[in-house]
């Protein structure tokens, strides 16, 4: 036994003024229920998807109960959660008839990956049969299925910050997590940026696309700087400045943002946010506009967007600015 004064320095807590947990020696807990049931209705709450059968978005969350907690033992984050929830979800048909139904997430837990999370869409009682809820079902459980995956990554970043302490020789603990090796080499370009609205650090990442429209820079300069032509593309009210720091809104409010650069008929920069990102979060967009003789290639580069949003911002891209320009205004050409 330890003569008085010389135990184990990693236990000798109560001398420290701040109680800190020296070396990441002892066990230490941190709730993270409150802080989950914001995070998880905030995502939840974003939800919202559009298909020829119309839009359906989440409207309530109904029910939100469980809990989360983060446990640290020599270094070791230890992580558990466990929700039961049920979200209220309303459909608008292309003629304006609206439907309203229920999701259910029964077990949302540690155990689980994100892509496993078990997801239930249903019809609220005496509602009729409708495609919407086909379109929830594939899309709308996919965006859950991505809100989900966001949240189970800002519990594991976000939410641990100083847990896991320097230990005296200033580094961090060998029992710490170590980072993933088996990541695809294409995620080694994710970066982490600070959200402006409370200083929260979220992995974000670049998304690069290019497409060839059958007509001239100019034209489809115009296409993205005229209201009525955005309008006429898109399907959906919208409103933007085409200046230096003009605002912008598209697809009902659900895409805003405001223009950093135009350079006319060659370049477009801006800062451009989807409502669900998490808030004040923008990423730059850059627009680039190449003559190739009778076409034009369109070069989109977004940096800083959301590493959960990766995937869901290029289909949108894709589906709503490229695809939409081509059927609307006849531009289409071949894929490249």
């Amino acid at each position: 036994m330890a003569k008085w004064g010389e135990g184990d320095p990693r236990w000798i807590v109560e001398q420290r003024a701040d109680a800190t947990n020296v070396n990441n020696w002892h066990w230490t807990e941190r709730d993270a229920s409150g802080w989950s049931s914001d995070k998880l209705k905030e995502l939840l709450m974003g939800v919202r998807v559009e298909g020829v059968e119309g839009t359906c978005e989440v409207t309530e969350v109904s029910k939100l109960d469980g809990e989360a907690s983060i446990n640290n033992r020599k270094g070791k984050l230890i992580f558990f959660y466990e929700w039961d929830v049920k979200l209220n979800w309303t459909g608008t048909s292309p003629c304006g008839v609206k439907y309203k139904g229920y999701v259910e997430i029964p077990n949302l837990s540690d155990e689980n990956d994100a892509s496993e999370v078990e997801i239930r869409v249903s019809l609220a009682k005496d509602e009729p049969d409708t495609n919407l809820t086909a379109l929830m079902r594939k899309e709308g459980a996919r965006q859950i299925r991505e809100a989900v995956a966001f949240y189970i990554s800002a519990l594991r970043t976000e939410f641990t910050q100083g847990m896991i302490l320097p230990t005296a020789n200033g580094v961090s603990h060998p029992g710490a997590p170590a980072p993933r090796q088996d990541v695809e080499p294409e995620m080694q370009r994710i970066k982490s940026v600070k959200c402006p609205s409370g200083g929260v650090t979220i992995p974000t990442c670049k998304v690069t696309l290019k497409e060839t429209f059958l007509t001239s820079p100019e034209e489809l300069y115009r296409v993205f700087t005229r209201q009525e032509l955005v309008q006429g593309f898109t399907h959906a009210p919208a409103s933007l400045v085409p200046e230096k720091g003009g605002k912008f809104q598209l697809l009902g409010g659900n895409v805003s943002g405001e223009f950093l650069e135009l350079e006319p008929d060659k370049r477009i920069v801006m800062s451009w946010r989807f409502k669900s990102w998490p808030a004040e979060h923008h990423a730059s967009i850059t627009l680039t506009f190449t003559d190739k003789g009778g076409e034009t290639e369109l070069r989109m580069e977004g940096r800083g967007v959301p590493q959960s949003e990766e995937e869901r911002t290029k289909e949108g891209w894709k589906r709503y600015y490229f695809e939409g320009i081509k059927q609307t205004f006849g531009y289409g050409a071949m894929l490249i």
